[in-house]
């Protein structure tokens, strides 16, 4: 349970790193709103799993799932360059959470 509770967080984390973009520096009321909600709910989550999971790996795949996830959407719904170099660098960060939650037990 703490691995989904984790995931869940990392998708939260997801959530507000996007959500940034569309508070226009946090002057843009329900984007803020939402942003800030995200945060709440994924420090909130990350928190939860740590209670179970090591920190560093916790942390770690928290920050990989967020950052992974991020650089898709930005991609997707941003238009953000997607090139091979970036893209086998995002393969490497989900190898990375892959090591790590093979190598928690």
């Amino acid at each position: 349970m703490p691995w989904i509770i984790l995931v869940l967080a990392g998708l939260f984390e997801i959530g507000w790193a996007i959500g940034l973009k569309y508070t226009d520096g946090f002057t843009r009321l329900w984007p803020t709103v939402g942003t800030v909600a995200a945060m709440t709910i994924s420090l909130g989550l990350l928190g939860v799993a740590m209670k179970s999971l090591p920190v560093g790996t916790a942390y770690a795949v928290w920050v990989g799932v967020g950052a992974v996830g991020t650089a898709i959407l930005g991609i997707v719904l941003l238009g953000e360059p997607s090139n091979p170099g970036r893209l086998i660098s995002l393969g490497l960060i989900v190898a990375g959470i892959i090591g790590l939650k093979l190598a928690t037990h």
